[in-house]
């Protein structure tokens, strides 16, 4: 009963009617417990008061029969009614537990009464003795299903297996580990109406922030789709464009990526501005940067790998150091620490407490930093190298 596959039993439960009343007995360990012990001791002390009357009246009360009978039976019963029994139950508990369930339950129903009083008696012991005796939650933690996935090999195929260790992982991840950060943010400036349609025709994306003089000021977000659709009626103008910009959606620093794809989704949005607790705009989140760290990097974002990465003859790598750390970690197989930068100049600044001059070179973890190419305000080019 106890070595039954939990998972397995639901699934079986739902067409077995045995299943089911297993499922049931299992969710009362208290009575079924009791009830099996119960039965055991009141069997095992059974034989030994037969097997003690037997041997006196056939060989007398002395003391040798008496510790020859304890012997022996002790040996019968670890042996036929213990170990072996046991030992093939819980090699094949499906076969056992599931016929065994309609005996158990009928004398849980019998002895129920007498079971109960011996619970109740257990527990005021133990909470005499200060131990707690409420049951724990079966409730799985996210690090045991990690394991149950990763144990799935032969059933799961390895990349399903790791989307879903993905997705166990955004519960972990937040926002601002993935997002594009402020300084790369590109928008159009409202304010000037004159210059509007040359920014429109400069855009390499589909989405764009608009502002109002300043960019820091973000009035919303304006879609190319839309545009070229006003501009498809012929029905292109300032006014129609400024008309088609969306409020801005706001995202608290800290929100993970499991509750904000779920925002995602109920907000019907595609991207987010991720703000700090001053309200200031840190960054830009959007929906398939979410996606890419469940199913992996887009073929269409393969471009910005290389540009950002570049392996040298010697195996080395030269690196543009505004490379998020996550993303260095899944595409070198590095384990670099994430719990304060959130980029690989962060990260070097952060080991060496100021801005480096060319030259320089700081081991991280398992890789050595050398700076290449710097500029007054922070580092431009690094080369790392693996120990």
């Amino acid at each position: 009963m106890m070595a039954i596959n939990r998972y397995r039993l639901k699934v079986l439960s739902k067409t077995n009617k045995k299943a089911k009343r297993t499922e049931r007995l299992l969710n009362d360990l208290d009575h079924l417990i009791g009830t099996i012990l119960l039965g055991n001791n009141l069997v095992n002390i059974f034989a030994s008061s037969i097997a003690t009357i037997l041997a006196i009246n056939l060989w007398g009360n002395g003391a040798q029969v008496l510790a020859f009978t304890s012997l022996a039976l002790t040996f019968i019963i670890l042996v036929f009614a213990e170990t072996t029994p046991k030992t093939f139950a819980a090699k094949n508990p499906e076969k056992i537990a599931l016929p065994a369930s309609i005996f158990i339950e009928i004398f849980i129903k019998l002895f129920k009464p007498f079971v109960w009083l011996i619970a109740q008696l257990s527990k005021l012991i133990l909470t005499s003795l200060g131990v707690k005796t409420k049951s724990k939650t079966d409730d799985i933690s996210s690090e045991e299903l990690r394991m149950v996935v990763n144990d799935a090999k032969p059933i799961i195929a390895s990349n399903y297996q790791k989307m879903l260790l993905n997705i166990i992982d955004l519960e972990q991840v937040k926002v601002e580990d993935i997002m594009i950060p402020r300084n790369e943010l590109i928008g159009i400036d409202i304010s000037n109406h004159n210059e509007i349609l040359s920014q429109l025709g400069r855009t390499q994306h589909t989405r764009l922030l608009t502002y109002e003089g300043n960019p820091d000021s973000i009035t919303g977000v304006l879609h190319m789709r839309n545009i070229v659709n006003l501009y498809a009626k012929g029905e292109f103008s300032v006014e129609g464009v400024i008309n088609l910009i969306r409020e801005p959606y706001f995202v608290p620093e800290g929100t993970s990526l499991a509750h904000q794809l779920a925002h995602f989704q109920a907000q019907k949005r595609r991207l987010g501005l991720v703000v700090d607790e001053y309200g200031e705009v840190r960054g830009l989140i959007v929906l398939e940067d979410i996606l890419e760290e469940i199913v992996g990097q887009f073929t269409s974002n393969q471009s910005e790998n290389i540009d950002e990465i570049t392996k040298q003859k010697d195996g080395s790598y030269l690196i543009d150091p505004r490379i998020s750390i996550r993303e260095l970690n899944n595409l070198l197989q590095l384990n670099l620490s994430v719990d304060k930068a959130k980029t690989l100049n962060g990260l070097i600044l952060e080991a060496l407490q100021s801005i480096p001059k060319r030259d320089v070179s700081v081991k991280l973890d398992t890789v050595l930093i050398d700076i290449v190419q710097i500029s007054e305000q922070t580092i431009k080019l690094v080369k790392l190298t693996k120990l």
